[in-house]
């Protein structure tokens, strides 16, 4: 009787040598995120002084792949920071003036007729919209129309027109100023485009120390230039390493209970919430809670997500998702005082 023929086993190749594995190379990026932290805040330091938590909640955005929307008065470096920003990343940037006349297709493009060897052809001309990285300077000083046409490249990260679609360069970012909402000649953002912003960021003026600082260097010769740190590959490499954090199911559990309770009207509103809030955050504001919160872990060097890290975000996360009502004007109750009420009210034991 002839022996059994075995089939032997088939092993899994192994890299070349020399070549790292997937998991060899989330680590360095892990590790490098991690140390990313004291090197951009040494860059931007060269021409930013203080705004260190508006610096990391901005570093959180970017590396979590989402947009912010940054609230200051003139002249606090708004427009600075969002520059220098694209200098430290090397990424192609366009700055777009948000103005009463700007009309969608000054944003997005427009079809032109143009000589071609087979004659006059419309041809789409790209707009601004069309780069890594996009400062909408003032963004509240055009109309709604205006404002929308960003929708659909903050969204889907492409640009439709006439009939035909254009994917935008990865990665993509919306960076857009405004000035705070009871200045002369602003517009209120829709709530559907304040809610593709993953953060709002609010700058507000320095000490007197560092006034003097700013003063002083602005007034002296040319300051020191941005060294680019990163580029395009490894910043999308960083949103993938994020997205791979684990996160404890309570973890997430708070995010949710913490932006459900903020609807007047739900089983888990409160009194406050019911008596001086209008509309509340919905689902976007949990996910980027909990994405934010992974980025924040590895930028801490930790590799799970905390309970704290949801609660380090809540501000910027909520303060453009809460609409307060007639009755919280008229006593004085804020978005500020919403969330600190949110904070203390949604337990963090579940």
């Amino acid at each position: 009787m002839e022996p059994t023929k075995t089939t032997p086993p088939v092993l899994p190749k192994l890299p070349p040598r020399g070549e790292p594995t997937d998991h060899e190379r989330e680590r360095e990026a892990v590790t490098r995120i991690a140390d990313s932290r004291d090197r951009i805040t040494t860059e931007l330091s060269k021409v930013i002084v203080g705004q260190q938590d508006v610096i990391e909640e901005m570093l959180i955005a970017l590396l979590s792949g989402g947009h912010c929307l940054i609230t200051g008065a003139p002249g606090l470096a708004k427009t600075l920071l969002v520059k220098s920003l694209a200098d430290l990343f090397h990424l192609s940037f366009n700055r777009i003036q948000f103005t009463p006349d700007l009309m969608p297709a000054d944003i997005t493009g427009t079809e032109m007729i143009q000589e071609t060897p087979g004659g006059r052809e419309m041809v789409f001309q790209k707009g601004p919209v069309f780069a890594n990285m996009i400062l909408a300077d003032e963004i509240n000083r055009t109309p709604p129309k205006t404002q929308s046409a960003l929708l659909e490249a903050m969204q889907e990260h492409q640009v439709t027109a006439a009939g035909t679609t254009f994917a935008l360069e990865e990665p993509f970012f919306v960076l857009a100023t405004q000035n705070p909402i009871e200045m002369e000649g602003t517009y209120p953002l829709p709530e559907a485009q304040l809610d593709r912003f993953m953060f709002n960021i609010v700058i507000d003026y320095l000490p007197e120390d560092d006034e003097v600082l700013v003063v002083a260097r602005t007034t002296g010769g040319g300051g020191e230039k941005i060294q680019p740190l990163f580029g395009a590959d490894e910043l999308m490499a960083c949103h993938e390493v994020v997205r791979k954090v684990p996160v404890a199911d309570e973890v997430v559990r708070y995010a949710v209970r913490l932006a459900a309770a903020s609807r007047p009207g739900t089983a888990g509103a409160t009194g406050f919430v019911n008596d001086y809030v209008n509309w509340g955050a919905g689902l976007r504001a949990a996910q980027y809670l909990v994405l934010g919160g992974k980025t924040r872990a590895l930028l801490e060097g930790r590799a799970h997500v905390t309970v704290d890290d949801v609660r380090a975000l809540a501000a910027p996360v909520l303060r453009h998702r809460i609409l307060p009502n007639y009755r919280a004007e008229a006593e004085g109750v804020g978005v500020p005082q919403v969330i600190d009420h949110l904070l203390e009210s949604v337990s963090t034991e579940l």
